[in-house]
């Protein structure tokens, strides 16, 4: 359904990215950021699906300043290799990475992101720190609580799983002491870590399913 294209960001460093559109008119456009497994087949069907939603989906490949091309699946074997790239991440090589991403869908309407694991602690950074932006949405940021003293510049929604074993819930309840005056913060009772990944074994259908009809009801509210 998408096309692979190349983005430029802003220092002309040259990185891959998948591109979905809808068959009609984009209502906007959504920048869908990945966890660390690349822009692999989870999140490419991610931005098919947004498709379905009428707007357009870029997924920058924020690893190729690493590692051109990486992407990988779920075994106990790709997520320890994965995790090699963001012992030490560059969140501001990867934040000129997404500008060039919504700066590629702003050409057609308004543009939110959507960011899940990694990506989700991405999309708040973007919220605050990136211009173009009319809304984000976070799923699972492991490192959000580390920046939860930023405030996001646009309206700006988020999910952790209630058994999430990396994002212990006191770091929940510090983002909601936080950010809850201005940012929508859920919580799924049951739901781990990756809950909304159809293709993971902590897959919660009931979890993903609410988080997904609230990240549309927000982004219908927003993205206009």
């Amino acid at each position: 359904m998408g096309k692979q294209f190349t983005l430029v960001a802003s220092d002309s460093f040259k990185l891959g990215a998948y591109r979905a559109d809808p068959s009609g008119r984009a209502k906007g456009g959504i920048v869908v950021i990945q966890e660390i497994f690349g822009v692999n087949h989870h999140i490419r069907a991610v931005c098919d699906r947004l498709t379905g939603e009428g707007y357009a989906a870029v997924a920058p490949a924020v690893f190729d300043r690493q590692q051109a091309n990486f992407e990988c699946g779920y075994t106990p074997d790709e997520i320890a290799n994965a995790r090699k790239f963001v012992a030490n991440p560059d969140w501001g090589a990867m934040l000129r990475d997404v500008q060039a991403a919504i700066d590629d869908l702003k050409r057609g309407g308004p543009v939110a992101i959507m960011g899940f694991c990694m990506g989700g602690t991405i999309s708040f950074l973007s919220a605050c720190k990136l211009n173009g932006l009319s809304a984000a949405v976070c799923y699972y940021g492991g490192q959000i609580a580390k920046n939860a003293d930023q405030k996001p510049k646009v309206p700006t929604q988020m999910h952790f799983g209630e058994k999430d074993a990396s994002i212990p819930m006191s770091d929940v309840e510090m983002i909601k002491q936080k950010r809850g005056g201005d940012c929508e913060i859920y919580v799924y009772p049951d739901a781990q870590h990756g809950f909304h990944c159809d293709e993971r074994g902590s897959f919660n259908e009931a979890a993903a399913k609410l988080a997904w009809q609230r990240s549309m009801a927000f982004l219908a509210k927003n993205v206009k």
